[in-house]
């Protein structure tokens, strides 16, 4: 009975062991046959800056309203640019380097603010025509002479505003009587230099109130 006794026990031991083997064996099984979880890829937003899990740096992509590609001329030529050419531009009202007639531009710069005279010819007081026909010699080598109602008389008249050009000459009908009687040079963008009565050689706007009103056409020499 005692061998009996001991033979099951012996038995039972082992089948305990085989089954606890079996159990192990079959859950490393299981777990080794499951595929991994693969870690989620996250992507972050934050300012317009994108970041992706495998990225080695960020890639800042944000563009603003007042983001802009500058071209690499027109930086150049701001950089070369003087500052004769950034205050006529702005008096112009166009891009600096629109302004690039240096002559013409220095000779307007050192007639600038000289007074207004009837009959003056000089720079401490110059009247509207005898300012044009000295800028005409100066900048374009043009010999003229004559006071504006003689100028109105010379020029090739232009039916149309939009066909003034550089140089070309801008008459007005201040006067009661609506006849000629004051000129100015034509620049660009609907400004012209001249000598003002009240203000001197200065540059004005065409479409300002006053000059619209007086406008009496304009000419080519």
């Amino acid at each position: 009975m005692m061998r009996r006794t001991g033979k099951t026990f012996f038995i039972l031991t082992v089948c305990a062991v085989f089954l606890a083997s079996c159990a192990v064996t079959k859950k490393q099984q299981q777990t080794a046959s499951k595929p991994a979880k693969p870690q989620e890829e996250k992507m972050e937003f934050i300012d317009g800056i994108a970041i992706s899990p495998d990225a080695k740096s960020s890639v800042h992509q944000y563009k603003g309203r007042n983001t802009q590609t500058k071209n690499n001329s027109t930086a150049n030529s701001l950089e070369a640019a003087e500052s004769w050419q950034f205050k006529y531009a702005q008096l112009l009202d166009v891009p600096v380097e629109n302004v690039g007639n240096a002559r013409l531009f220095t000779f307007i710069e050192d007639w600038w603010g000289a007074p207004y005279r009837l009959g003056g010819n000089s720079k401490t007081g110059i009247d509207c025509s005898n300012f044009v026909n000295t800028l005409l010699g100066a900048v374009f080598q043009m010999s003229i002479a004559g006071n504006s109602i003689q100028l109105y008389n010379k020029v090739k008249r232009l039916r149309n505003r939009n066909e003034l050009q550089l140089g070309d000459l801008v008459f007005f009908a201040i006067n009661r009587s609506k006849r000629i009687s004051h000129v100015g040079i034509y620049l660009e963008n609907d400004r012209f230099v001249h000598a003002s009565s009240s203000s001197g050689v200065v540059i004005s706007d065409l479409k300002e109130p006053y000059w619209k009103r007086y406008y009496a056409g304009a000419g080519r020499l």
